[in-house]
């Protein structure tokens, strides 16, 4: 999403802004921990709805994949048409969306509620962001607020696996989405109550060309790896949609360059920083969102252990990432991002190395240090690769920059569930179902290494050149960052 400046308006009182943030803060909360409480829930889904692995697979990649395919699409409309208009009907879809969740009848009702939930989703947490960033208007005041937004969503991710136990090992897994009932609604009434109007001044145009090649090339992508055990990889329908993906692609290529104004603008890959904090955050969200899959199962059907438990032993996962995250940004202050993005890429290597070890009888000690070690490595990564994509950019093309990181986590997300069900198949249970996890961890391994060498290019002289060469070209205006 782009951030455009806006005339100068009068500063609105201390406790009006703290009302705005907690609005805010209130659907980073609901949509954070949506995440976790559903990986808990998925053999309890499992048992009671009957669903395979590639079931399991679409009720987490149904919302991260349409979040991933329109959130740059509703952060333009925001701009357009009004961020608390957009936010409020962002809230009313999630929670309408979580109610059907929380009562449907079967998987594929479950799906078609999650796509949903993320239509609404993709309608929050960036365009909240863009709220706080026009309201606070003192410097000082706006960093402050973006910190309480780190804090709300450290204690969402220890949260989720805690609350999404308890719920679902007291209550029954659809209890997991009622709690995101009364927060939203509680958020609507506030957000018209409290939170100003404000749009964008010139708002970008809307590409639905651009939108409409994006998502068929993410969605067949997904649809393809996730059902290809089934179908078989040499089916008409698996190989038409690699093919479709493969044809998007190349439609992205010859037609976006084309527009004034293109939801994606290729010119921002001819930056080694930009290109190489892309590849980073596919790949290690890919190893993010594959371990909390598999783990989950493993946790649960492997180990045998209830809801509430799984969720305690994830906390060290969450708790790693919240605890090196702030770390991450005074490295990054100081040093550049080679050095966070070096140990991140080190520690998840190694983290999928020791799990390439894992069996039934894998002590529960070891892995709890394997989950805090993948945890730091994931608080250390999420700041470098922002200040990585947006380095070098002028001002006024440094928002879309960060969306395109941002789609860029929320793919990557998407990939490594279908990739790592996909490998695990339909064995959850002992020693095969271990052993079929061994390929993802040696790809979450391989993650690791590549975070290592891109954070090395993408600070080297030639990645100095090339952040010249693109802001010149985007832009006269002065770079917004520097490499360091």
């Amino acid at each position: 999403m782009m951030t455009f400046l806006e005339p100068a308006r009068p500063a609105a009182r201390p406790l009006r802004l703290n009302l705005v943030l907690a609005i805010c803060c209130l659907s980073l909360f609901i949509v954070s921990m949506d995440a976790t409480i559903v990986n808990v829930a998925l053999p309890a889904i499992r048992r009671d709805l009957q669903a395979t692995t590639s079931g399991l697979q679409w009720i987490v990649d149904a919302y991260t994949l349409v979040v991933a395919s329109v959130t740059m699409l509703s952060g333009s409309l925001a701009d357009r048409f009004g961020r608390r208009r957009t936010f409020q009907t962002g809230l009313t879809v999630f929670t309408l969306a979580s109610t059907l969740c929380s009562i449907a009848p079967n998987l594929h009702a479950l799906v078609g509620a999650r796509m949903l939930q993320a239509l609404g989703g993709s309608m929050l947490n960036p365009v909240a962001m863009s709220i706080i960033t026009n309201t606070f208007l003192d410097p000082k005041a706006r960093a402050r607020a973006i910190g309480v937004w780190g804090a709300v969503f450290g204690i969402s991710a220890v949260l989720g696996p805690l609350v999404g136990g308890t719920l679902t090992q007291s209550v029954g897994w659809r209890s997991i989405f009622w709690i995101n009932v009364p927060i939203g609604v509680a958020a609507i009434l506030l957000a018209q109550r409290f939170v100003p109007e404000s749009k964008a001044p010139r708002a970008r145009r809307v590409d639905p060309i651009g939108q409409l090649f994006v998502s068929l090339a993410f969605g067949s992508t997904i649809y393809a790896t996730i059902e290809g055990n089934r179908l078989g990889w040499s089916s008409p329908l698996i190989l038409g949609l690699f093919t479709l993906a493969l044809c998007s692609l190349v439609g992205i290529l010859i037609y976006e360059p084309r527009q004034r104004e293109p939801l994606l603008d290729l010119r921002f890959f001819r930056s080694i920083p930009f290109s190489s904090a892309t590849i980073i955050a596919v790949s290690m969200f890919s190893a993010l969102s594959g371990f909390g899959f598999l783990n989950a199962l493993y946790l649960q059907e492997v180990r045998g252990l209830s809801a509430l438990q799984a969720g305690l032993y994830m906390v060290p996962l969450a708790l790693g990432t919240i605890l090196s995250s702030p770390i991450s940004g005074r490295l990054i202050g100081r040093y550049g991002t080679r050095i966070p993005l070096a140990i991140s890429g080190s520690m998840t290597a190694l983290s999928g190395l020791a799990l390439t070890r894992l069996d039934v009888a894998t002590p529960l000690s070891e892995l709890v240090c394997v989950y805090l070690i993948f945890g730091i490595a994931v608080g250390l990564v999420n700041p470098p690769i922002t200040n990585t994509a947006v380095s070098g950019m002028p001002r006024a093309q440094a928002g879309l920059a960060a969306a395109i990181a941002s789609t860029s986590r929320l793919f990557g997300a998407s990939l490594g569930v279908a990739i790592s069900g996909t490998l695990a198949g339909d064995r959850h249970v002992g020693l095969a179902f271990t052993q079929s996890t061994h390929a993802f961890w040696w790809l979450m391994a391989g993650a690791g290494s590549l975070c290592v060498f891109l954070g090395l290019l993408s600070n080297g002289r030639s990645a100095r050149a090339s952040v010249a060469r693109i802001a010149a070209l985007l832009d006269d205006a002065a770079p917004f960052a520097e490499v360091k």
